[in-house]
């Protein structure tokens, strides 16, 4: 099956990496993700990440001391950060029975 854009359903989408502005978890500040996989439409010209996409870097900000990551950072500098914890446990969307 094709991969169709999130907002204008065309087909004509590849795959990308992008800059990316997110807001720290405690809101304090945003920090640039550089090179974070992204989608890029060539109709509409959107470029966006998938929800599993976000979700990956919403748990990993949550998980990490963001007090030592700058002001930018690149996706993969960001993925190999050490966790305070193995998961986010207040994420109950992942727990079993929970659709």
């Amino acid at each position: 099956m094709a991969q169709t854009c999130a907002w204008c359903e065309s087909e004509k989408v590849t795959s990308s990496k992008n800059s990316v502005f997110w807001e720290l978890p405690d809101g304090s500040r945003a920090i640039e993700i550089r090179q974070t996989p992204s989608i890029t439409c060539h109709s509409c010209e959107m470029e966006y990440q998938t929800e599993n996409t976000v979700k990956v870097i919403e748990d990993q900000l949550f998980l990490i001391n963001t007090n030592a990551v700058g002001n930018e950072i690149s996706y993969e500098d960001l993925m190999a950060q050490p966790r305070l914890l193995k998961r986010n446990y207040f994420d109950f969307s992942s727990y079993p029975g929970q659709e």
